[in-house]
This record gives C-alpha cells, sequence and structure tokens, in this order.
C-alpha cells in the first residue's frame, strides 16, 4: 500500500500539518506510520475520508471530544448524532439571539411596552389510572405555568413552585437587566422548598418588556403555534433526550424507550439548574404549557391540529387536549396551559 507524506495527506484532507499533529496527539487521527529517524508522518490513502469528516465536524464547531465520539460511530448513528448536536446548537444559538436583543434594547433605552397575553386558560385532569392529580397550572396575564410532581408530596412540590412564580409574576417587575436573575432566584428558592424525597418538573412564560420570559426544567414542554405550525420550545430533561442528542438511540427508539420518563434534572434541592430563556411573541401566536401527560399520549399532529381549530378560545383549547389525553386511556395526570397574543 503507497503512504501519503503529511503534506499530501494536508493537502487531499484540507487539513494543516498543525491540526494533522494535533489530531495524532489526541487520538483521533493516527498515522499509519512515523519515521523512526525523523519523525515523518506517513497516512493510508483510507484515512483521507476520515479526515475529511474531522475537518467538516471542526469547520462546525463541534468539540473535539465529541468529534471522538462521532467518528467513531456507524454512519447511520454518526448522522444521528451530527443532527442532535447541530439541534442543540441551533436552539441555543436562537437563545443568545433572544438575550442579545435583550440586551440591546435595555442598553438602547428602548420602551419596555408590556407584552399583553389576554387571552389564556388551563385545565389540569388526574387522568383515568392515577389515584391523585400532581400536576399544578396556572394562567394569568402575568404568569403561564404547568408543574408535574412526583415522589411522596409531589403534589405540594408541585403547587409550591408555580406559587412561587405566581407571588413574582404579582409583585414589582424586575428591570430588565435583573429579570433572569430574579427568576433563577426565585425558581432556587422553590427548589429549597421542596419536600424529602419528591421533587417537580416546571415550565412558564411570563412577560418580560416587550418579550416573554420561559422558564423550563425537567419534561414539562412549552409549544409555540405561529402561522400554522408548531414548534417545540423546550428540550427535554431526560436521559432518554440525553441518548438522543449524542445519537446513541433514534427519534423513534426514544419514543418507545422504558427509561424515557427518567428526569435528569427537575426542580428539586440543592440547585435545579433551570433553562432560561426569552421569545419575542407575535400577535396571533398561540403558546401550550403542558404536562408529559398530554405529550406521551397524543402525538405532536394532533397537537397542532386541536391548537389551529379552536382560536381566540384559549379554554376550549385546553379541554379538548385534556379530552385527546382521557381518551388515549389517561394513564397519567394531564395538565395545559394555552395563551394567545392578541393581534
Amino acid at each position: 500500500m503507497t503512504l501519503l507524506g503529511i503534506g499530501e495527506f494536508a493537502r487531499a484532507t484540507r487539513l494543516s500539518a498543525k491540526a494533522l499533529r494535533l489530531y495524532d496527539g489526541k487520538g483521533l487521527l493516527v498515522p499509519a506510520r512515523v519515521d523512526p529517524v525523523t519523525g515523518y508522518r506517513y497516512y493510508g490513502p483510507e484515512q483521507v475520508e476520515r479526515g475529511l469528516l474531522i475537518g467538516w465536524l471542526r469547520r462546525l464547531g463541534m468539540p473535539l471530544a465529541r468529534v471522538g465520539e462521532v467518528v467513531a460511530m456507524e454512519p447511520g448513528a454518526a448522522a444521528e448524532a451530527v443532527r442532535g448536536w447541530w439541534g442543540g446548537v441551533a436552539a441555543e444559538t436562537a437563545v443568545r439571539g433572544e438575550l442579545a436583543a435583550f440586551v440591546a434594547d435595555t442598553l438602547a433605552g428602548l420602551p419596555r411596552g408590556p407584552v399583553s397575553v389576554l387571552r389564556c386558560a388551563a385545565v389540569s385532569d388526574r387522568g383515568l389510572v392515577r389515584g391523585e392529580n400532581q400536576d399544578a397550572v396556572h394562567a394569568g396575564e402575568r404568569l403561564l405555568a404547568v408543574a408535574d410532581g412526583f415522589g411522596v408530596g409531589g403534589a405540594r412540590a408541585s403547587a409550591g413552585a408555580v406559587d412561587a412564580l405566581r407571588r413574582f409574576a404579582e409583585g414589582p417587575e424586575p428591570t430588565p437587566g435583573t429579570l433572569l436573575n430574579a427568576l433563577a432566584d426565585v425558581v432556587g428558592e422553590a427548589a429549597r422548598r421542596v419536600p424529602a424525597r419528591a421533587g417537580t418538573t416546571l415550565t412558564a412564560l411570563l412577560p418580560a418588556g416587550r418579550r416573554l420570559a420561559l422558564v423550563h426544567v425537567g419534561d414539562t414542554r412549552a409549544y409555540l403555534l405561529r402561522d400554522g405550525a408548531l414548534s417545540l420550545l423546550t428540550r427535554d430533561h431526560t436521559l432518554v433526550q440525553a441518548l438522543a442528542d449524542e445519537g446513541r438511540i433514534t427519534a423513534r427508539e426514544a419514543a418507545v424507550h422504558p427509561q424515557r420518563a427518567q428526569l435528569v434534572r427537575a426542580l428539586a434541592p440543592p440547585a435545579p439548574r433551570p433553562d432560561l430563556h426569552l421569545r419575542t411573541p407575535r400577535p396571533g401566536d398561540r403558546y401550550l404549557l403542558c404536562s408529559d401527560g398530554l405529550t406521551t399520549t397524543v402525538p405532536e399532529p394532533a397537537l397542532r391540529r386541536t391548537l389551529r381549530e379552536t382560536p381566540e378560545d384559549p379554554a376550549r383549547a385546553a379541554r379538548a387536549l385534556v379530552s385527546l389525553a382521557r381518551s388515549a386511556g389517561g394513564p397519567d395526570n394531564v395538565s395545559c396551559a394555552v395563551a394567545d397574543v392578541p393581534a
């Protein structure tokens, strides 16, 4: 087999000699042969494809540790891993973009102009199997929230989390510069009050000047219906979602995984680490917050259809969604909160 010198291999893969030395040191692209006297590196022709893949992934900005995992996978799994990783990057970029716009508006002294989410409603149902409803919901002009408690005292945990945010929303509105920190403090305080052997998920929307602040931890979800299209705004903090993000399982496998309800983050002591995002609403937007009792029984096409078929009537939409979950067997508590941004 004819080996390629480092210069020739660098030209074939569009990688610099410096990069090749780095990837050799990291074990990502080890030369087929190194001259024992000169230290000159030689590569096999079959390594060109791997070198090209590493170059593409690095140009995407993928960290070296993740690159090493991806290039070791079979092509199908590697493709899923890249899609999952990029989905996370795109979501994080969008979140940072909203925050940058928020900071820029604050520095420019633009009018805050409160967001009016006037039409809102919430419904919570025990379902057909559980003996107790451990969900908690709230729908008001300054707060939309859904929490799903678990463990001994789960109902107290979810109610306490929603109550903490409700008190926050009823108090003086914080300044733009302190809003997200103040929200994090409130969520942290709620977590410290969670009973022992209990916990809760939490997803909430609060007006933040001309934007909406989104607080999320666990596997309750927030959706946005805009121009007829439904998009998921949150990412589940579950073991299965983490495996899917890493490309270790497919989306189809995740949907039926026996551990799909296992949380890796929840509202519980000592620190909940919630996701804190900012969203820019548009007239006509419809937001849905829900517990996993809805999303594990009702597919997203049915969610979208129901939200589209109940315009300007959040209460009817929430009732219809809960009814769908009950019709599917109602194996869990189910809660929905729907809010419309007026046109």
